[in-house]
């Protein structure tokens, strides 16, 4: 925690202020906009020399990346999809750098190893959905982090290609017709086709026919609708029922039609509104009795399940099955109608305050029969079933030192059991190799008396010893509607084993309490999530879990923005802060990559009311000479292609400029890697940066 004398890179300031409805905006470093231009490409190499050299003397950092390396080696594995008797399934055994598709139809095999497309591994599979018989695969897959995925089909029994490159279908769902010959899909409009500057807009649903060019496909939907709309689509098991769904940007609300094809030309499906218009999200899907079963925030912001006649879609003629549970939220669930059953149920899981758990209900009537037992206080990631019906539903578990595992729930014999494990778990264990650590949940008030839950991991026999003499990193995220759940954390594990304590606040803007609680944090409220950040900390240091000079705080993406307002309002609050691939200037966020479709979670710059809201914590915009910030790490991705590299730029150019503690202020940049997901060996090297820088600033 010594003083800082590495010095900073020369950064020239403009004396650029622009008047945006009547509100006075400096931005001095707009230069650094232009990643390609000379003066910045200088700026980042002398930021990267400077970041070298104070890498050089992290003691732990080489440890620290170790560390976690072998707590992933415990590997993943994903739930079963079934198709028939063939099962696909994701699994990343311990030596892998990406998890692998693996097909079984008798005899197990990969399908899909990006390792083995690319040795690099930069390669990603994104996306994947089998056709309803199991006979072909759509798969998607993207290289360098840039998550621009390009759609193939690939013959399964063979693994020859069939069909593809389809380019241009970034978060795009694969919904096939029975018999495998052709299926909806969603991809953007050529870029000469639309506006400058907006190509990675203007989606369109169409119908593609395997085998042929997809310059002949269908546009099925999409014409005339707002530009960041996405859209959602599905085919119900016996082809009949095709439904779509769209939704502006990142809003919590869209419009869902349904069309039964049987009535007309696949390529030109009649839709009718299943529920457009309303302030609400759903998810509608037509089972295998014909009836439409729809999972709604409509009415009930944390969740509930209804059934109708797809005939008749429209929230009127909704029955409710499983209602709204006050004080828990719905997650997920699957019908299990097998012939094996006395009657039909449905597997529902909820969290209880970020907590999971799994209830069984009667199909016909929605009456609670039972609650499953898990292995503990953790999360189930979906639940799964055959498509065909049957009695076993299948839903994945993980906590915070639990690697993921999939769990079977039998109706027939009402018991559940371990169906696949992490393929290294067990070596992990039978070697002692996994630290003993303790979780417990807290609440504690916010600013304005909201209750906020938080969960501290530190490690096993602690809480007796606290004095406030540990290291502790403070995590959160609070944002689009995103839950923060227990799971297991190479990172989180590696921290606590050296004597770090590690807390997640559930902080508003998320989903831990539904809807509502996302509402609360976002456009005009988003300071609601700053504040419970903020009284986070402060309850940290007043129980005696951690001081303010052994406190970091450490967030990414809108949890970058998160640390970057915890930075700028409280910077007495805590000595460092890890700030990775952050939004930080909110003034002109949306000018760049797909930003504008924040607009509707965070405000538009654009509109002076909402200029105001931004300006009112916008990071970049809130530094200010002389005050003593703490120590940040920012970290950013060259081909991250959700938010641009450019906010840490400018933030860590101000900070450095303005900063009077003495305290490092570093750019971490990575090229050849984005937003998302990346090989094994690149988390553990970033994880091992961040963890060390964290440890030499909070003095663990």
């Amino acid at each position: 925690m010594a003083s800082f004398s590495g010095g900073y890179p020369a950064a020239r300031r403009l004396n650029l202020v622009e008047d945006l409805h009547g509100y006075r905006v400096a931005d001095p470093y707009r230069w650094l906009e232009d990643a390609d231009s000379p003066e910045t490409r200088q700026w980042l190499a002398a930021e990267e020399e400077l970041w070298a050299g104070y890498r050089a003397t992290l003691p732990r950092r080489e440890a620290f990346a170790a560390r976690v390396a072998d707590l992933l080696r415990v590997g993943t594995v994903g739930l079963p999809t079934w198709r028939g008797a063939t099962r696909f399934a994701m699994r990343r055994d311990p030596d892998q750098e990406h998890a692998v598709l693996y097909v079984d139809d008798g005899t197990e095999r990969a399908l899909i190893d990006p390792v083995a497309i690319d040795a690099t591994g930069r390669t990603t599979l994104d996306a994947w959905s089998a056709d309803k018989e199991g006979r072909l695969l759509a798969y998607q897959l993207s290289h360098g982090g840039n998550e621009e995925s390009v759609l193939r089909v690939m013959d399964v029994a063979t693994g020859e290609l069939v069909d593809g490159p389809i380019d241009r279908c970034r978060y795009s769902g694969v919904a096939w017709l029975p018999g495998g010959k052709a299926f909806y899909y969603v991809r953007r409009l050529p870029p000469e086709a639309v506006p400058e500057g907006e190509s990675q807009y203007h989606r369109r649903v169409y119908l593609h026919v395997v085998g042929t060019p997809p310059e002949a496909d269908a546009e099925v939907f999409g014409a005339g609708r707002d530009k960041t709309t996405y859209y959602g689509v599905s085919v119900s098991r016996d082809g009949r029922w095709f439904i779509i769904s769209a939704s502006v940007g990142t809003a919590p609300r869209e419009d869902i039609w349904i069309a039964d094809l049987t009535a007309g030309d696949p390529a030109a499906p009649v839709l009718v509104p299943l529920m457009v218009g309303r302030d609400a999200m759903a998810s509608p899907r037509v089972g295998r009795d014909g009836k439409l079963y729809v999972f709604t925030d409509l009415d009930a912001p944390r969740g509930r399940i209804c059934v109708a006649d797809p005939a008749a879609p429209g929230p009127e003629n909704w029955r409710d099955l499983v209602a709204e549970d006050p004080s828990a939220v719905l997650r997920s669930y699957a019908i299990l109608d097998g012939p094996e059953l006395a009657r039909p149920v449905l597997v529902v899981a909820r969290t209880r305050h970020a907590v999971s758990e799994v209830s069984v209900h009667d199909l016909a009537t929605g009456e609670f029969l039972r609650a499953l037992d898990l292995p503990g206080i953790g999360t189930v990631g979906g639940i799964g079933e055959r498509p065909e019906g049957g009695h076993e539903a299948w839903f994945g578990y993980t906590d915070y030192t639990t690697p993921s595992v999939v769990l079977r729930y039998d109706a027939a014999a009402g018991a559940v059991d371990t169906w696949a494990v992490s393929p290294g778990a067990a070596d992990q264990e039978g070697q002692g190799r996994r630290p003993a650590v303790t979780a417990s949940q807290v609440t504690y008030r916010s600013k304005d008396g909201t209750e906020v839950r938080m969960v501290i991991i530190e490690p096993a026999g602690a809480q007796a010893a606290r004095a406030g003499e540990r290291s502790c990193i403070l995590y959160g995220y609070g944002g689009f509607d995103i839950s923060q759940t227990p799971a297991y954390s190479a990172n989180i594990l590696a921290w606590v084993e050296a004597g770090g304590v590690y807390a997640v606040a559930g902080l508003r803007g998320g989903s831990e309490e539904g809807e509502e609680w996302h509402r609360a944090g976002m456009l005009d409220r988003k300071q609601n999530v700053f504040d419970d950040f903020h009284a986070a900390a402060e309850y940290l240091i007043a129980e005696g879990i951690t001081s303010r000079s052994r406190l970091a705080v450490w967030g990414g993406s809108n949890g970058g923005l998160l640390v970057g307002a915890a930075v700028t309002q409280r910077p007495d609050l805590f000595s460092a802060a890890v700030c990775s691939a952050p939004l930080l200037d909110m003034v002109r966020y949306e000018r760049f990559k797909i930003g504008e479709t924040w607009n509707v979670e965070y405000g538009s710059a654009a509109k002076p009311e909402e200029l105001g809201w931004l300006l009112g914590y916008s990071p970049y915009h809130r530094v200010r000479d002389g005050v003593n910030y703490p120590a940040v790490l920012f970290t950013v991705f060259s081909n991250d292609t959700r938010v641009d590299p450019l906010h840490g730029y400018k933030m860590c150019a101000a900070l450095q400029h303005a900063t009077a503690s003495g305290r490092p202020v570093l750019l971490r940049a990575e090229g050849q890697v984005g937003h998302g997901q990346r090989a094994v060996s690149l988390m553990a090297g970033q994880a091992g940066d961040c963890l060390a820088f964290v440890a030499h600033e909070t003095g663990l």
